[in-house]
Formats: structure tokens, sequence, C-alpha cells
């Protein structure tokens, strides 16, 4: 576990694509578009880094899994310099950030240019389903309805539990869709309204147990990337700006949902516990949290392991709009992975590039005034993986 005293991290680059379904886009692309506009942000050039981290699921997405050094072809100057494809589920994003991280505190680098990214509609709907199965307990957790088939479980042990909040997980499937409205890179931007998401029909199916399509994230592409520094290095550099690391924890628990209460996510609970003790502060000092709401009970589960509801109180907190902009902790303000999209080893990545906008009032439209503290919440599989982090501004 990591202390106050731990030498300090920050991001002083990133970059993220659009994300969306793209025909015939190559990985190659997406990999070499985000470390040029990452490295032109933070006003460095390839020479200037000490080694690089390539974030990428696949899983049979594509062909090419070999990634570490496609980033030299389009930048000759990471050539002889250490890369490595890391990968850990659904928060493949953030292990690549975090092996930045432990990188620059064991004084191995200065400076890591981190890249996630994803292709993922290369495949039928029905593949990918299968691709991302390989994320659970194959030996116990299959379901002909992919991984929305195991949270669809979920969902209804939660129901049988504490009664049905199905229209709680469409209040948080209309506010990310709100949300993502403001978000340039978002795959969807459409505000479909609550009573849409709250209601089964033809365009909103069920897809398995009481999950609807619109409480499913989606199948997306895309690319997301940040520079990491020491403070070294920051204090040598003329950077425009910079977001602190004041926590950064990570955690595993069993693989398997059967060896768990899965109503409580205590890996994503020990993980902010140990996040607040890290940086020093209380849920209610965040200004925001971008947090991995691959299905809507996920992010209704998390608001609870964050300790913003008791467990089964969740549903009130969402219909009291408590998580909305303006609430007491918005959640997601970019769209989060149910609209914003879900590129799975883009999107640790993706939350933390657009947690630090926030922070140095880059967001844009998704702005929220006087933010200070942000949390961001990544995981992979059911709470397997879980990564929180507290980012605030530095420079």
């Amino acid at each position: 576990m990591t202390t106050n005293s731990t030498p300090g991290v920050h991001i002083v680059g990133w970059s993220h694509s659009r994300f969306g379904k793209f025909d015939q886009l190559d990985p190659e692309t997406l990999i070499s578009d985000a470390v040029h506009d990452a490295l032109a942000d933070a006003g460095l050039t390839a020479a200037d880094v000490d080694s690089v981290v390539i974030g990428t699921f696949n899983g049979g997405f594509v062909g090419q899994d070999f990634p570490s050094s496609l980033a030299i072809n389009s930048q000759p100057g990471l050539r002889f310099k250490p890369a490595l494809r890391v990968e850990n589920a659904c928060a493949t994003g953030s292990a690549g950030i975090y092996t930045g991280i432990q990188a620059i505190r064991a004084g191995a680098a200065d400076v890591v240019l981190v890249v996630g990214y994803e292709r993922m509609n290369g495949l039928p709907t029905s593949q990918v389903g299968d691709v991302l199965l390989k994320c659970a307990y194959v030996r116990e957790e299959t379901s002909t309805a992919g991984f929305a088939g195991v949270f669809a479980g979920i969902a209804q042990k939660y129901f049988d539990a504490y009664g049905d909040a199905s229209d709680a997980l469409a209040h948080i499937s209309a506010k990310n869709h709100l949300n993502a409205m403001a978000n340039p890179y978002a795959h969807v931007r459409r505000d479909l309204g609550f009573e849409f998401c709250n209601t089964v029909s033809e365009k909103n199916p069920i897809v398995a147990g009481p999950l609807r399509r619109t409480d499913c994230s989606l199948i997306s592409d895309g690319a997301a990337a940040l520079v990491l520094c020491s403070e070294r290095a920051l204090a040598r550099g003329s950077f425009k700006r910079a977001v602190k690391f004041r926590a950064a924890q990570a955690l595993n628990d069993y693989l398997p949902v059967s060896r768990r209460d899965i109503l409580r996510l205590e890996g994503a609970q020990h993980a902010w516990q140990r996040a607040f003790a890290e940086a020093g502060c209380a849920l209610d000092d965040l200004s925001l949290v971008e947090t991995h709401d691959c299905f809507t009970i996920a992010e209704l589960l998390e608001v609870e392991a964050m300790g913003l509801a008791k467990p089964g109180q969740g549903p009130a907190v969402v219909r009291e709009g408590q998580t909305g902009r303006g609430g007491r902790l918005p959640l997601n303000l970019s769209g989060g992975l149910k609209a914003k999209g879900h590129p799975i080893g883009a999107t640790g990545v993706s939350q933390h590039v657009l947690a630090a906008m926030q922070l140095v009032n880059e967001a844009g439209d998704m702005q929220l005034p006087g933010a200070q503290l942000a949390g961001v919440f990544n995981m992979g599989g059911v709470a397997v993986a879980n990564y929180a982090s507290i980012l605030e501004r530095s420079a």
C-alpha cells in the first residue's frame, strides 16, 4: 500500500480519439494517432520518452496481438526504448497507467507514454460476447448472452434482495446518455430520456434477465493516451499544465463470482477505502467521479461500494439525482462506458484523461465548474481487478 510520502507522478499530456464503430479501422493507426497527439499535447518528442506501455485486451478481436512496438512505426524516436503490452480485462487501460506509475516511482523512468486502445467491431456481436466471456471464470460463468448474462444474474440477485430497481437503472442510463451529449468523443450523443430507457420496446429489448439494451455498454473502437512524468521531470520541464495522482490504488479479488458476496463489490470498496486513506480525503471532498458502468447495475453497485449509499439504498440515491450534474457527487459526466463507449483497452486511460480535463478546465461542454478533486474507478471482470485513482491539479 502506498503512502503520501510516495514519489509524485503527474499527467502532463493526453489525447482521446472519438469512440464509435469504425469499419476497416486499423489498430496501428489508432496507436499512431494517439501517440502523436499525446506527445504534441505534452510539448514533448519521442526522444523525451523513457518507456512505453500499450494496453489492449484483444483476446481475439484482431489478428495483431503483439502491439508493444507498433508506436515505433510512426515515431522512430521511440526505437530502442523499452515498451511492453499489458492486459487486465476491462481494467487494461488503468493497468497500463499503473505500470507507468510504478516505473516512475521505482526510478526506472522519468517520462512514460501510456496508450490504451481496442478495435472491437471487426467481429460479429455474438463473437464479441464470446471474447469478452474470457474475462469471466470460465469453469463456472458461462452465458449465451455474454457478459450481459453475468451482470443480468447479478441484477436479479439485487432485485431479489432489495426490490425491483429497474427504474433506477433507467435513471442511470438516461443520465449518462444526457451527459454524453456534451462529450465530442462519445460513441452515442443522443438524449434517450428516462421513459425510453425504462420501457421495454422493439428498440429497447430485453438483452438478458432484467437488463434492457439501454442497460448495456457499447461495442466500441477507440484509443486514448497520456504522458506521465516524475517530480524531477515536472520541475525541469515547461508543461502547460499538470495533474497529480493524489492516490493510486490497485487490488485484485477472487475471480469466481461464487466465492464472493457479489452485491457488495468488496474489491471496489477496498480500493476506494485505500485511495481515500492515501489521498487524505473523504468521498464528499471529490468533485466528480468517472466510474465503470459497463452495465447500469455496475454503476448502481459502485454507488454503494464507494460509500455514497448503504447496501440496498443505491436506487434511492440515484432516483434523487445525487449522481447527476448538480447532485451531491456527479458520476460519469463524460457519458460513462454506457454512452461514451467501452473499447476495452482504452477505457481506463479515457477515464483518467477526461477526469484530468475537468481539473484543468479543459472539458468543454462537459466542464463542471470549480472541479478540485476527481475520482476514477476502473474494474476488470466483476470487480476482480480494481483500480481507484484520485487526481488533483498540480500545475
